[in-house]
């Protein structure tokens, strides 16, 4: 009997589902390749996503605990809460004037204030309540404002540390612009109505430091003044000092040059005694005796924070405040771990700034800024820097009191509005291109509002 042949091909059955197999795995493998380039390649404009994440993301970021970097938080009439003062008539943005309802709005979240306007009369109650405090003494108030605003800890840049401010919470940022002016400063101060203003205070201040360590220098020849220099700093360290603040962009270029010691010591024991050095002669001086501040700030592990940005007054030097002007500074090898921190982000140079902050040892922040324009400028700033370099960025307040009714308090609370919803803003509008997930988002605001800065001083983060 014969066996009929196996039949080795397959059923027509069998072909179509072997097929439909294929053309599924064929798209399953083509949906997961779409997806992952989808995923990889971030998109150049934000979806109709946006508004949604942001809320998502607000939320959360509302709830971070703020590292102020920069404030002078202050009563009003505190004649210690900077080095120097705003010229007569100095000129204002428009975000800072009176009418701003912004204001109104911080003084009802933080006062529950009854009004809906500045009007004198109404004011009033808002500047009794302010005195009420600052008469009452004690740091209860301003731990009070920190509570409110959920800042956990804020340096204030002062001439010394109020006692009506908590040093738990508050740590001290001195003044160090005052080194470079000891000659006869006469004609520095006819140079223009804001230098008539400056210079008197940064004398002031010298003599100040100049008493608290009368008992340990005596500054005849420039190895004493350097001592006394070096003295202060390791002193006010002491006392509490966490950082020290150049104010240099309002008195001259931040450009120094790197004079040998020789040419200085020759013209300090020129004018020591008396004369008046000419402008080459003292920008000479400054530059040594600024380089001498900057090494001993390394030797103390101290942070060098620089004012970089415009200024009020009418002689301020833009060209003079441009941060790139510290570049031979910042990227000198002696300095390397002088961790220099360029306060007010270099606004308006603030893609020049992100980029100095490329060097492993420089850092900046959103001082002033929060102020000076809206929230949706921020945004774009910040989107800027933090697709850049997030760890180096922080937030900063620059809180300061305008006037006994705009004090402090409310620019504490515009400062900290502006950069949450700021932050939260452009990282919503990242995560809608691609750039990243909420969840990764959320790490990032957490370095800006808080991780860097605490890090940076050796706090937790």
């Amino acid at each position: 009997m014969s066996v009929p042949p196996l039949d080795l091909g397959m059923s027509e059955t069998m072909e179509s589902l072997i097929k439909v197999g294929n053309a599924l795995l064929l798209g399953a493998f083509t949906a997961f390749v779409c997806a992952a380039n989808a995923f990889a390649q971030a998109k150049p404009l934000a979806g109709a996503d946006v508004p949604k994440i942001y809320e998502r993301l607000l939320k959360q970021v509302d709830q971070i605990p703020i590292y102020d970097n920069h404030s002078h938080a202050t009563f009003p009439d505190d004649s210690d809460m900077d080095a120097m003062a705003a010229p007569p008539d100095a000129s204002s943005v428009l975000r800072l004037t009176e009418t701003n309802p912004e204001f109104v709005a911080a003084a009802k979240a933080l006062f529950d204030y009854p009004y809906d306007d500045f009007k004198p009369e109404h004011a009033k109650w808002l500047i009794d309540k302010k005195k009420a405090a600052e008469a009452a003494g004690g740091t209860a108030y301003w731990n009070s404002i920190l509570d409110k605003l959920h800042i956990e800890t804020c340096l204030a840049n002062r001439v010394v540390l109020a006692p009506y401010l908590d040093a738990k919470r508050f740590h001290w940022v001195f003044f160090v612009d005052s080194f470079l002016f000891p000659f006869d400063n006469h004609e520095q101060i006819a140079k223009n109505g804001d230098m008539a203003v400056y210079i008197p205070l940064q004398q002031k201040m010298l003599n100040r430091y100049a008493v608290q360590e009368a008992k340990k220098v005596s500054p005849h020849d420039l190895a004493s003044y350097e001592s006394f220099v070096r003295q202060t700093l390791t002193d006010n360290q002491k006392n509490g000092g966490v950082a020290i603040k150049f104010e240099a962009a309002y008195f001259r270029s931040l450009y120094f040059s790197d004079p040998p010691r020789e040419k200085a010591e020759a013209i300090y024991a020129k004018y020591v005694w008396g004369g008046v050095p000419s402008d080459e002669e003292y920008r000479t001086f400054q530059d040594y005796i600024f380089r001498v501040l900057i090494d001993q700030a390394g030797k103390l592990n101290l942070p060098v924070h620089f004012h970089s940005a415009v200024g009020i007054g009418d002689y301020f030097s833009l060209r003079n405040g441009h941060p790139l002007n510290l570049e031979n500074v910042i990227r000198d090898p002696r300095y390397s771990k002088v961790k220099f921190v360029l306060i007010h982000g270099g606004y308006p140079y603030t893609l020049d700034m992100i980029w100095m902050t490329a060097a492993k040892n420089v850092y900046t922040d959103s001082s002033l800024m929060g102020y000076y324009v809206y929230p949706s400028e921020l945004k774009n700033i910040l989107k800027q820097w933090i697709s850049l370099f997030p760890d180096k960025i922080m937030f900063g307040s620059d809180a300061f009191p305008f006037n006994d009714a705009v004090g402090a308090e409310e620019t504490f609370w515009l400062a900290a509005r502006s950069a949450r919803t700021a932050i939260a803003a452009a990282l919503a509008e990242l995560v809608s291109e691609g750039a990243f997930s909420e969840e990764k988002a959320l790490e990032l605001a957490h370095l800006y509002l808080h991780d860097n800065a605490a890090k940076l001083y050796g706090a937790k983060p």
